[in-house]
């Protein structure tokens, strides 16, 4: 763990829960893609970058999920390095408190005021044309964040993010979290449609073939919605689909569950509303959602 491995002529990343991306900049400078979960990793990255003599230029967050801006305060209280985000990422990266509200749809209550789930804030600037190294292209891959960004790298090699988890992943935790599945899917088939001589998910295995595991997390999503689709031929409320879905795959309810299963599963409810496969009745004070 925290292994430094070489993805192209260019590029690296740190072999970490979430993988740390390194960009050359030039001149012994480097940028770093994301900064892991917390001030250890960070620290443990700022080491390799010290053993190799190369200087933090800057770091550029994919999305503002804690697991990727973690160490964004160790390594700006260490190094004073500028911090860009895609513009309403930033945001959550500087108020991380406000986008685990949004997940659970009101003031968190105190269990949740922890590392896993709030990260320090930082400051974070946005993403802009004149901030990018030369060669280092930024890739739109929304759904799973608001506005989630992965980098092609000057040697060509592609960090995707959070656009897909391991097959390993979805076997184990079934349902991975997703902000808005409709843009996910989208996001997926653009990045089958990818050529690259190595990709580097987040939280998978680099490869240089990507389709596989990408079309793995397609049916896994198309998977879910045709449950909950089959479930709602009886009207249910939110909490009845939430149930049935720990249910369906042998999960565990615990709050930090109950906030990432739950705003996945209204994620999905409304992309089928959207797409006509279920519709909104209300009855006796309760909203209830029906297959159509």
């Amino acid at each position: 763990m925290y292994e430094l491995i070489q993805a192209g002529e260019r590029s690296w990343y740190i072999d970490s829960p979430a993988k740390i991306g390194i960009v050359d900049a030039g001149n012994g400078e480097v940028c770093l893609i994301d900064t892991g979960n917390d001030g250890d990793a960070a620290k443990k990255a700022l080491r390799i970058l010290n053993e190799r003599g190369w200087k933090l230029r800057a770091v550029f967050n994919t999305h503002a999920h804690v697991d990727h801006i973690g160490g964004n305060n160790y390594l700006q209280s260490h190094t004073d390095c500028p911090i860009y985000a895609p513009p309403l990422e930033r945001f959550f990266a500087e108020q991380p408190g406000i986008g685990v509200s949004i997940l659970f749809g009101a003031t968190v209550p105190k269990e949740l005021h922890n590392k896993f789930f709030i990260a320090k804030g930082s400051r974070v600037l946005p993403f802009s044309p004149e901030v990018f190294p030369e060669g280092l292209e930024p890739i739109p891959l929304p759904g799973h964040s608001h506005d989630m960004y992965g980098f092609r790298a000057p040697d060509g090699v592609v960090f995707l993010a959070d656009s897909l988890v391991s097959a390993a992943t979805l076997e184990k935790y079934q349902v991975s979290f997703v902000f808005n599945v409709g843009v996910y899917l989208e996001t997926l088939e653009k990045v089958k449609t990818m050529s690259a001589p190595l990709f580097v998910p987040s939280h998978a295995e680099a490869t240089e073939d990507i389709v596989p595991l990408a079309q793995k997390n397609i049916d896994k999503a198309l998977e879910i919605a045709d449950f909950i689709v089959g479930f709602c031929r009886e009207p249910a409320d939110h909490e009845q689909v939430l149930k049935a879905l720990f249910d369906r795959y042998s999960l565990r309810m615990s709050l930090q569950q109950y906030v990432l299963v739950g705003c996945t599963a209204r994620s999905y409810m409304s992309w089928l509303r959207d797409t006509g496969r279920v519709e909104i009745i209300c009855e006796k004070d309760r909203l209830l959602w029906r297959s159509v």
